[in-house]
């Protein structure tokens, strides 16, 4: 393995960035930016190197001044996160997710966008566009290209001219059709130290998995096989971060995708990143210090971008990726979506409740992404710690009934453990019409909690399971991938007898509605009520507004006495009214709630 000594890194980086030769490595640092990268460049690759890496990755961040024609600026490493507020909504969706005959799919989508989703949401996650060899995109052959078949960047652009984008920066592997790849295999620089190399009987155990494939795959290279580190897939090869060469790539191609309009970075896999043996290689020190130094650099270059780390692992060791506001801007809220689907599938929100009674505010200029679906499945290591094992087998016994898969995981025992569920949202509330009102219920549940809400596409058009994306490609998370044709589509959502119009109708509006109140600001308080468990009481204040929510799980009727959770000594009217369905309510009487219903009851508007 090419392990982390300084003597073997700052030979490589010598080598491979030899026409930096002429640079003046940093003497002593002069400014706090200056001061945290050499810190934190010496901690990973030596003193030796790291002055030297300064040097070349500030370079970096003046060149994109220069390109700019801004300035950077001088900053700490705790700087603030870019402005977030209610209005911040993101669309989760593949780039040709909608598709229309010839037409290059990201202009499919920019039109639909456009015309349907403008007033709703304020940016869009496009899951990776560019090249790539397998897994729909997560496989990456060129990080600075656009896949020819989608569109090109112009098609990019023009949609960073409406919306705020979100880019998948793809860091810990790359297709093992990858030119870096190619010249592993041909022993060539620089590619030929970007990959790890181990025998294979390397003792591999105490390495977590998030698959149940070898972790070293063999492949064939001029001089003789090798085996090399792959945590998804023998197309998927793991970069090795040790070599500090591989970071300069890839703080490259960070600020290529910031100069081509991305505003959000989403940091693919990054707890895996760094790998070091006899450990579980999963969110090491190192890992986070790869973090900070993107952080760092992004600051420095005053670049208005949120940088968001994608770490499907248990809650405390995913919001670790807040640092001391120096690492991530957001971080995903895991444990949130199967917490929320196992509440209305068994009328109980009793985990939910206690996960979120203790859920800490993020810190400050920091926020949570909430989600109940995306392109991946429903994680269940999130639910680690939070729900009991027979609970996690009903709740993937009921996903199975609805025609959902289960993926598996090798457990660093070499057990096999279930590791996500793949379903389409609407199948595994039920898929039918009943199930409307809880699928309902829950998106308005998941738009009040604190943070910045996103919204997978087919799942706010009610799409149902792709059976035959699975037997096509394979794999079960094909099940919630597949492609719909726009003209399909806007039938639909115009239809006012089909389910997706309905539940399009009542999603968007409910969006309208979000974007209105200050008190569903990712900064704003949020505090859990307690309450029984076919209920959850939120309550969400900001300076301008305080807003009390109230999701039920029953599938019944429920009464509920509002002065158990409202003094109404302390309103100025005496009635409060639901901002959904601008509904009044007396504040010192019982609350029918209907089946599953939500409400967002406005206390107090300055």
């Amino acid at each position: 393995m090419n392990d982390s000594d300084p003597k073997n890194t700052q030979v490589a980086f010598a080598d491979l960035r030899g026409n930096s030769s002429g640079v003046n490595p940093v003497e002593a640092p002069s400014t706090a930016t200056e001061y945290y990268l050499l810190e934190y460049l010496s901690h990973l690759y030596g003193g030796g190197v790291a002055p030297e890496l300064t040097k070349v990755l500030l370079q970096t961040v003046a060149k994109r001044r220069e390109r700019k024609g801004t300035a950077t600026s001088e900053t700490s490493a705790n700087s603030a996160a870019p402005t977030l507020s209610e209005k911040d909504v993101l669309l989760i969706t593949y780039a040709d997710t909608l598709v229309d005959g010839d037409k290059p799919p990201l202009q499919v989508l920019h039109q639909f966008a456009h015309s349907h989703l403008a007033d709703y949401f304020s940016g869009i996650h496009i899951l990776p566009f560019f090249p790539f060899s397998s897994d729909d995109g997560f496989a990456v052959v060129d990080y600075n290209s656009v896949r020819a078949d989608l569109g090109d960047w112009q098609d990019v652009t023009a949609l960073s001219e409406h919306f705020d984008l979100m880019f998948d920066l793809v860091i810990n592997h790359c297709s093992r059709e990858h030119l870096w790849f190619a010249d592993f295999v041909n022993g060539r620089a620089p590619g030929s130290e970007f990959f790890i190399a181990l025998p294979a009987d390397t003792d591999v155990d105490d390495v977590v998995r998030p698959r149940n494939t070898p972790l070293l795959s063999e492949v064939q290279t001029y001089a003789g096989p090798k085996h090399v580190w792959t945590t998804f897939s023998d197309d998927q090869i793991d970069l090795n971060f040790s070599n500090p060469e591989v970071l300069c790539q890839f703080i490259d191609i960070l600020f290529d995708y910031i100069d081509r309009g991305a505003r959000y970075i989403r940091l693919d896999a990054i707890a895996f990143l760094w790998k070091r043996l006899g450990t579980n290689c999963m969110s090491l020190p190192e890992t986070h210090m790869v973090v900070k130094i993107m952080r760092l650099l992004i600051d420095h270059a005053g670049a208005d971008v949120v940088l968001l780390t994608e770490t499907n692992v248990p809650h405390l060791e995913n919001i670790s990726y807040f640092g001391q506001k120096d690492e991530a801007h957001m971080v995903y809220q895991f444990s949130l979506a199967p917490l929320l689907l196992y509440s209305y599938l068994f009328h109980d929100g009793s985990y939910l409740q206690n996960w979120a009674s203790e859920l800490q505010q993020p810190p400050e200029g920091c926020a949570y992404l909430n989600f109940i679906a995306s392109h991946d499945g429903i994680g269940l290591r999130p639910l680690e710690g939070l729900v009991p094992d027979e609970d996690i087998e009903k709740l993937i016994s009921r996903v199975h009934r609805q025609g959902g898969f289960v993926s598996m995981r090798t457990t660093s025992g070499g057990d096999q453990k279930a590791y996500e569920m793949n379903i389409s949202l609407f199948a595994a509330f039920g898929g039918s019409v009943d199930i409307v009102p809880a699928y309902i219920g829950a998106h308005q549940l998941l738009l009040a909690f604190q943070g910045v809400p996103a919204l997978y596409l087919r799942a706010l058009l009610a799409s149902q399971n792709d059976l035959d994306a699975v037997e096509r490609t394979g794999r079960t998370r094909s099940i919630n991938r597949g492609k719909l044709h726009a003209c399909d589509v806007l039938s639909d959502i115009t239809d006012a007898n089909s389910l997706p119009h309905e539940v399009f109708t009542a999603l968007t509006r409910t969006l309208e509605i979000r974007r209105r109140q200050p008190a569903f600001s990712p900064a704003a308080n949020q505090e859990v009520m307690p309450c029984g468990p076919q209920l959850l009481v939120i309550s969400r204040s900001a300076t301008q507004q305080k807003v009390l929510v109230i999701a039920s799980f029953s599938a019944t009727m429920q009464s509920i006495s509002l002065s158990s959770y409202i003094d109404p000594g302390l309103l100025n009217t005496p009635e409060v009214k639901d901002l959904l369905t601008q509904t009044t309510f007396a504040a010192d009487l019982e609350l029918q709630l209907h089946p599953y219903q939500v409400v967002w009851l406005e206390l107090e508007r300055l």
